[in-house]
């Protein structure tokens, strides 16, 4: 750091706390004007936020991963055509488009408890990075648990409601959709949980949801958020509902499953 009378660029008081945020505070100035180090990162963060929504995601090699697990899945898509397409029309995210009904209709139907989700939403970058190790998680924790799982939907151009369809056609009382978040400047690779209960295709709404949001690297660990959606899915259980009427009272945010109450996780 410059110590001159007239340095060229003037340090924020703030600088030092950059450490201990992503957020972009501390930047300095040159003149009137950012220095040149800050304008640049502003411009790589825009340029990744942005390539989070356009780059499709490779959904074979997820399925790919998920096969080599032993884990059952089906590739299912929305109404949305293309990238554009979803984009402009996210009622046409919401839906799944013919071919996926006649796939879902021609599988074997056994009952279900739960069906799990995995949607590309608005950051393919996220669901890339993020997917495959919660699920790595949360599968083994309810079939533990008893809970039947339909095979894990990757559904191509998803909006949150796409899992409504899948879980009616299931018939299964929880339905647990991951879905890459609105990327933001700091975090274009976070990820989000949706959980409903009893979810009905054109009936659930966003207030019969749950969500657990910020699941990135700087934000939520993929332990804590399981742990939180643990408990909404046993709270959902003993009150027959999700969503707004469903408060996520977890306060310890540690890393030690073992230790807890729910019984998802004993």
């Amino acid at each position: 750091m410059s110590h001159d009378k007239n340095p060229i660029i003037a340090y924020d008081p703030w600088h030092a706390l950059n450490q201990l945020t992503s957020a972009r505070i501390g930047l300095g100035r040159a003149g009137m004007s950012l220095p040149t180090r800050a304008n640049l990162d502003f411009q790589l963060a825009h340029a990744l936020a942005r390539d989070a929504v356009h780059i499709p995601l490779d959904f074979s090699k997820l399925a790919q991963a998920l096969e080599q697990l032993g884990y059952h899945y089906q590739r299912l898509q929305s109404q949305a055509e293309n990238q554009r397409h979803y984009l402009q029309r996210p009622d046409l995210g919401r839906c799944l488009n013919e071919h996926s009904y006649q796939a879902l209709a021609t599988s074997d139907i056994h009952p279900v408890d739960a069906v799990i989700v995995v949607a590309d939403g608005l950051s393919s970058t996220a669901i890339e990075n993020h997917a495959l190790g919660f699920l790595q998680l949360l599968v083994p924790v309810l079939t533990k648990a008893g809970y039947q799982l339909a095979p894990i939907a990757l559904v191509k151009h998803g909006r949150v409601a796409i899992g409504d369809a899948i879980a009616d056609h299931y018939k299964a009382r929880l339905c647990i959709t991951l879905i890459g978040e609105r990327p933001g400047l700091s975090s274009p690779d976070s990820m989000g949980i949706y959980f409903t209960y009893q979810a009905k295709a054109g009936v659930s709404t966003d207030a019969d949801r749950n969500c657990i949001s910020n699941i990135h690297a700087n934000g939520l660990t993929y332990e804590q958020a399981l742990k939180k959606l643990c408990y909404l899915i046993a709270g959902a259980e003993q009150l027959k509902l999700s969503g707004v009427e469903l408060k996520d009272e977890t306060t310890d945010t540690g890393l030690e499953l073992s230790g807890s109450a729910n019984f998802l996780l004993n």
